[in-house]
């Protein structure tokens, strides 16, 4: 095989390869603008309908309250139990003892 024949091979092959990366091009084009036309549409959308918005900030701000709510109750009990390990030490102990009883007696009254 003579150097012109692969020269002229590497070059086919490289223009094969432009070729790809040409139609990956276009693609990854074709897909920005769509993404851009979305982005778009959501923009219109929100000036266009208020009530959708408030709406969805409504239920994203209950949720998130709901989940501080639960996670925050879920920490307190996780320490509420790890702090009743602590009762057989005997200044801590004495202290978390009567924090427990606190918090049984207000639990108890109507």
């Amino acid at each position: 095989m003579s150097p012109t024949d692969r020269l002229m091979q590497q070059i086919d092959q490289v223009l094969e390869e432009l070729q790809e990366v040409r139609k990956v091009n276009e693609r990854m084009h074709k897909i920005a603008m769509f993404l851009e036309d979305i982005r778009l549409a959501d923009v219109i959308q929100n000036y266009t309908a208020p009530r959708k918005l408030l709406w969805i900030n409504f239920l994203a701000g209950l949720a998130r309250g709901l989940g501080l709510t639960i996670g925050t109750a879920i920490v307190l009990a996780f320490l509420g139990s790890l702090l009743t390990q602590f009762l057989s030490i005997p200044i801590l102990g004495d202290y978390i003892r009567q924090l427990v009883e606190y918090v049984e007696t207000y639990k108890q009254q109507p």
